[in-house]
């Protein structure tokens, strides 16, 4: 499992370098497990040169058993009687022309409890398209209406693989709405005043002087989970820090 995350993680520190150099004045929202869980069932197909160079682009040990790993890591995600809610969702879907070897479509719901559903991209494109965008929207209550937007699949499409995640919990400590106040915020080309939470209480902060960065953390119930903040030193460079 170390090595899965450790894999993980450079997959995701790469990816967030890369799409912050793609839309540097832009802000970057994007979920690296997502990602890998979408490609590592691409991975699980693959042959020879191609199984190489995605083992390498996902930094993950080409002779360990990395899907073992996911099917460990999954399970933990999903796991219930938790004080939060948290559940990541596969699903593959097929052009129902194309035979896919059966060997595949099980090791994908084994390990990925991924579905290959059959669609008739050929025939249906802009029906196939609403009902991918109907299952995503279905496992993320609603948050997530419209994955797929119009064009992007077609009549040539064989296959189209959906990650979908959705998380609800409420914070250890909570923030009270009758604190929000308006307060100064400062991106690399303007200050400009917005609502901001505010809480007094006890939370874990470090600072890393290497990258004159303030860490915090703000835990959810019970402190299974939390959300780690990263706050830059004023007129620090942020292109330095990513």
């Amino acid at each position: 499992m170390d090595e899965l995350r450790e894999g993980n993680d450079s997959f995701a520190i790469k990816l967030l370098k890369m799409l912050g150099e793609a839309e540097k004045s832009q802000n970057v929202f994007f979920s690296p497990l997502s990602i890998s869980c979408s490609l590592v069932m691409v991975y699980l197909g693959a042959r020879g040169d191609t199984a190489a160079q995605m083992s390498q682009v996902l930094c993950v040990n080409k002779d360990g058993d990395v899907h073992r790993g996911f099917q460990s890591l999954l399970s933990k995600i999903n796991k219930t009687g938790t004080q939060y809610l948290l559940r990541i969702a596969n699903r593959l879907f097929g052009e129902e022309t194309c035979d896919f070897l059966s060997s595949f479509k099980e090791s994908c719901q084994k390990f990925y409890q991924a579905e290959l559903e059959e669609l008739s991209f050929a025939k249906n494109t802009e029906e196939c398209r609403k009902h991918i965008n109907d299952w995503v929207a279905e496992k993320t209550e609603g948050k997530i209406s419209e994955v797929l937007g119009s064009g992007t699949v077609g009549p040539l499409t064989k296959l189209v693989l959906v990650n979908a995640v959705y998380f609800k919990g409420k914070w250890n400590e909570q923030f009270d709405r009758k604190h929000t106040r308006g307060m100064l915020f400062k991106t690399s080309k303007e200050e400009k005043t917005v609502q901001m939470m505010f809480r007094s209480a006890k939370f874990k902060i470090r600072y890393i002087e290497e990258v004159h960065t303030q860490v915090l953390e703000l835990p959810y119930t019970n402190e299974e989970l939390s959300m780690i903040i990263l706050l830059p030193d004023d007129n620090t460079d942020l292109t330095v820090n990513e």
